[in-house]
């Protein structure tokens, strides 16, 4: 809706893994590196962590782009699965007919004749399994044993797992400490900082085709890193439904209230009351009960009294005052809300009362 308004060719803040959209910063530069390296030196077991929506998946696609076609790839987005529907899942995306095929042994027969003719045409094989911290631990075990699928000089086949940090936790407890020592190589993948969450930002604009990339001001920009401490995904929720808040009010630049007001509707109800409406009720009468029990009891420091009687008398009647005054009020509206509840009842009586004379007068 806002695309022709703000002179845009596509929308520029899509949650998609759109590698023409990858900003490289200094971490993500880092772990393409490393993915790159991984791949060309045929290394068994890569890992590459980091927070959600960090952009591990569009990194994978931004590596996947720049394969030549002698790669052959098995991309697991849902690891989810049983034994055997994994090792069916891998066949087939690979390209291999399974037809007929019911047991593990079965499949693993397959896939080794098929790795075995991809290393005699010089091809790579690589299975990339995403959201790898939901592998159940049999399942983990069963693509370490993958790993053991080789020929004397080299693997015939590549893993690379990619994971939230939860990932990191399930490789460091003992009963993974095989798959862990097979490693080649390991990054964790962090957010963007202050000054790489503004470039990103502008990255995206100008990769959407936007004529003026400064949609976004200074101020616009420290609020929307404040809010999502760098993380890519939440900046593109952010800056796509300010720009659709920005459009509605027509404003070509966006400014810190609007970010601001777009946090306050993402947060929902519980972000606009805000704290003090919960605690500070709490707060006033702790401290009048407080200071009622303090000088009901006449407390002194040693033996000087903490005041006078007469002083302690005007304290006691203005608390109490105080207090009644709340509990009035608190009865008031409790007497208001149940008259509300009432009011169909009383709203019937009314109605029924004209009917009962027009019924007399005839």
């Amino acid at each position: 809706m806002y695309r022709k308004f703000y002179a845009l060719k596509e929308k520029p803040f899509e949650i998609t893994p759109d590698p023409r959209y990858l900003y490289l910063s200094e971490t993500h530069r880092e772990a393409l590196a490393h993915l790159t390296y991984a791949l060309n030196e045929a290394k068994g077991f890569t890992v590459v962590t980091g927070e959600v929506g960090t952009g591990k998946t569009t990194l994978v696609q931004m590596l996947l782009s720049r394969l030549d076609s002698h790669t052959r790839i098995a991309h697991l987005f849902n690891p989810k699965l049983g034994i055997r529907d994994f090792f069916k899942y891998i066949c087939q995306d690979f390209g291999l007919k399974t037809d007929g095929l019911t047991t593990k042994g079965e499949f693993l027969t397959l896939l080794h004749s098929f790795l075995m003719e991809c290393y005699a045409r010089q091809e790579r094989v690589v299975l990339i399994v995403d959201e790898a911290q939901t592998l159940s631990p049999a399942l983990l075990e069963e693509v370490r044993l993958l790993t053991n699928l080789e020929t004397p000089k080299s693997k015939l086949l590549q893993v690379i797992l990619l994971g939230q940090p939860e990932l990191d936790r399930t490789l460091a407890r003992s009963e993974f400490r095989q798959l862990k020592q097979r490693i080649s190589l390991r990054f964790n993948l962090k957010p963007l900082n202050r000054r790489e969450t503004g470039e990103y930002i502008v990255r995206r604009l100008k990769a959407a085709g936007a004529r003026n990339t400064d949609l976004f001001d200074e101020s616009a920009v420290k609020e929307i890193f404040r809010y999502t401490k760098g993380i890519p995904r939440l900046i593109n929720v952010i800056c796509d439904n300010s720009l659709m808040t920005g459009f509605v009010y027509e404003k070509h630049r966006i400014g810190r209230e609007i970010v601001r007001d777009v946090i306050r509707d993402m947060e929902g109800p519980a972000e606009r009351l805000g704290w003090k409406a919960v605690f500070l009720p709490a707060v006033v009468i702790l401290i009048l009960a407080g200071a009622l029990i303090a000088w009901w009891g006449g407390l002194s420091f040693g033996d000087r009294p903490l005041a006078g009687e007469g002083t302690q008398n005007v304290f006691r009647g203005k608390v109490m005052k105080a207090l009644e005054i709340t509990s009035l009020e608190r009865t008031d509206k409790a007497a208001e809300a149940s008259q509300n509840n009432n009011s169909p009842m009383e709203q019937t009586t009314p109605t029924s009362a004209p009917s009962e004379k027009t019924g007399q007068a005839e």
